[in-house]
């Protein structure tokens, strides 16, 4: 589990786009950039409306060009980001598009283990063999982007423990954590166990592919 500090200085908007996503039912939201955040890294925010005096639906989504852009069936994260955004169609919400490819270590290191993977390593095996860590992602950004667009307090859509705990730690009052439907493939099957032994809430997966 990664420990995190505030930072000094609070970030602030750069733009407000609305944007119609087909992968919302067609909704129009906004996508939200913003300055002075703590890393440094072009994150995203996509809003769509809630009901007022609602506790609002956040995901936070860590960016996975092989799995959100080209729908790889080596992870769950295309089929995460698509729930997120059906859900929110639905409902409204925020969902933070993190860039943090593969847990934090870049998208060729995560290409890399891939070939590891191949010779029966588990995804956190092969980040450390590769000399990095498990999951290198913190969730300081998240919770400047939350805070800048005046939600202290949420209801998460997760199945990892470390965002609830790192969220509530930087000060963001997590209501309720709301898990994602388990997106098993033959193609995922070790990925996803190895998850579960890792601590994400994904139980059961045998039932999720009958």
């Amino acid at each position: 589990m990664n420990t995190v500090t505030p930072p000094e200085r609070a970030a602030t908007v750069r733009a407000r786009v609305p944007v119609t996503l087909d992968r919302a039912a067609g909704r129009t939201a906004e996508l939200v950039t913003f300055h002075d955040l703590p890393d440094a890294q072009e994150h995203l925010a996509c809003v769509l409306p809630h009901a007022p005096h609602t506790v609002p639906l956040v995901r936070l989504h860590s960016e996975c060009l092989t799995g959100d852009v080209f729908g790889s069936a080596r992870c769950d994260c295309g089929p995460q980001l698509d729930e997120a955004l059906a859900a929110m169609a639905d409902q409204g919400g925020v969902l933070l598009y993190l860039r943090q490819e593969g847990r934090g270590i870049g998208l060729f290191n995560k290409l890399d283990t891939y070939v590891l993977q191949d010779q029966d390593i588990d995804t956190f095996a092969a980040n450390r063999i590769i000399g990095r860590g498990e999951d290198e992602r913190d969730y300081l950004a998240a919770a400047a982007m939350l805070r800048t667009l005046g939600l202290t307090r949420i209801r998460l859509l997760t199945n990892n423990p470390d965002k609830v705990t790192q969220l509530r730690d930087l000060g963001i009052r997590v209501d309720a954590v709301l898990p994602t439907s388990v997106h098993l493939t033959e193609h995922n099957a070790r990925y996803l166990a190895a998850k579960a032994d890792s601590g994400h809430t994904l139980t059961l997966l045998e039932e999720a592919s009958a």
